[in-house]
């Protein structure tokens, strides 16, 4: 007994500086994912109550540009809605685009529902969605705006269990998680990165303080609350104007809940390229949002940071160790949040390829600090410091 804790002593000194660091972030990334687990269990456990009285009359902003996959399978979903009064705007600037053939069969197949298109091209700002929104809120009957995706799908007591949390007035925005339905192998790996590193990140940030944004898959917020902020033109310029939705009320002492609905996510099939430009738009735009946190995200790659140990130690049992503990650790994460909390098909499939999903998650990481450029549906764009954009137009 005695020999064996000397070798673990002995192994222990005979670390470098370089193992040491690699240690520590490894040893970060174990805390992270039990954070997680723990943030997990203890949003999904909390009561959830409903109201049934509390029915307030809402307008649904729909931007629209080109077809996704199953766009009238998504539309159609929030048509059909448990809840006595709302109504829905469409949004799209182009009078030949697409999409408006799916909105208006929509209108004719819920004609008792109160529903409207808005054809027009005036532009507020560089990101030509929040243009849409800006447009389609002219025609808003309610004080309540919900935002969605046109991407997005859901079920019949959306709406009600979205607003439960307004019941509080000092809450100025509501938002919701998301689980994705990859279409094709491309969006595979992309789908299980969302439903095991970005909401566990949302899941931590919530559990250590409030969350200061808000996520696209679903905006609530009052007519009032984005008047205090300045209206969509305040955030017209912004690639991340679902961020920036949730950051700006926060700034005037509003608060941003996450909801407990979980919506879909539809990923529109693509290649491997556009998959990849994708994930980059993304991981850029948050970068320039969130810089602090995104420098950050390096304490909690653990895959990676393992594989770097087991490496520096030349494939020591103390390497070894790390690996199986932080690699384990993180499977159970990537089991409560997408598995139970989500429900996210793609992850129950594919869980054994989340350390595949790492590495590219590392990788692109990495190579988000090489520029301050994205490619969206063929034009390149700049993002200031401060996630602003520059040098054309951004498309829905």
């Amino acid at each position: 007994m005695m020999d064996s804790l000397r070798f673990v002593c002995l192994s222990a000194f005979s670390l470098t500086i370089i193992d040491l660091f690699l240690l520590s972030l490894c040893l970060s990334a174990c805390w992270f994912y039990c954070y997680a687990i723990y943030a997990a269990i203890t949003f999904f456990c909390r009561s959830h109550l409903i109201a049934q009285e509390i029915q307030p009359g809402v307008s649904i902003l729909k931007p629209i540009c080109g077809l996704d996959d199953e766009a009238y399978e998504n539309l159609a979903s929030f048509c059909q809605q448990d809840y006595p009064e709302y109504q829905i705007i469409f949004a799209v600037r182009n009078a030949q685009d697409p999409g408006i053939e799916v909105v208006q069969k929509i209108i004719y197949d819920f004609p008792c529902l109160d529903i409207q298109l808005v054809v027009s091209e005036i532009t507020i700002g560089t990101n030509l969605k929040v243009s849409n929104l800006a447009n389609a809120t002219a025609l808003a009957k309610y004080e309540i705006l919900v935002i969605a995706d046109s991407d997005i799908r859901v079920g019949r007591d959306y709406l009600q269990r979205i607003i439960q949390p307004l019941q509080d007035s000092s809450v100025g925005v509501v938002t919701c998680p998301y689980r994705s339905r990859a279409r094709g192998y491309t969006t595979i790996l992309e789908a299980l990165g969302s439903a095991t590193e970005f909401h566990a990140g949302v899941l931590v940030g919530r559990q250590l303080e409030d969350i200061n944004f808000a996520l696209g898959s679903t905006i609530v917020i009052r007519k009032q609350v984005l008047e205090v902020i300045g209206g969509f033109r305040a955030i017209a310029d912004y690639l991340e104007d679902d961020f920036q939705l949730g950051y700006l009320p926060t700034l005037s002492g509003y608060k941003v809940v996450l909801s407990d609905y979980v919506v879909e996510h539809v990923l529109t099939t693509s290649t491997i390229t556009d998959s990849i430009q994708r994930q980059i738009r993304w991981a850029r735009g948050t970068r320039v949002s969130r810089p602090l946190g995104y420098i950050g995200l390096i304490f909690t790659h653990g895959t990676v940071t393992s594989l770097l140990f087991v490496i520096a130690t030349g494939g020591s049992w103390l390497g070894w160790v790390g690996l199986g503990l932080t690699w384990s650790t993180r499977l159970v994460m990537a089991w409560v949040i997408g598995v139970w909390w989500l429900q996210d098909p793609t992850t129950k499939k594919f869980l054994w390829l989340i350390p595949v999903r790492d590495l590219m998650s590392f990788a692109l990481w990495c190579y988000s600090f090489l520029g301050n450029t994205i490619k969206w549906r063929g034009q390149t764009l700049r993002l200031t410091k401060d996630g602003q954009l520059v040098g054309g137009e951004l498309q829905t």
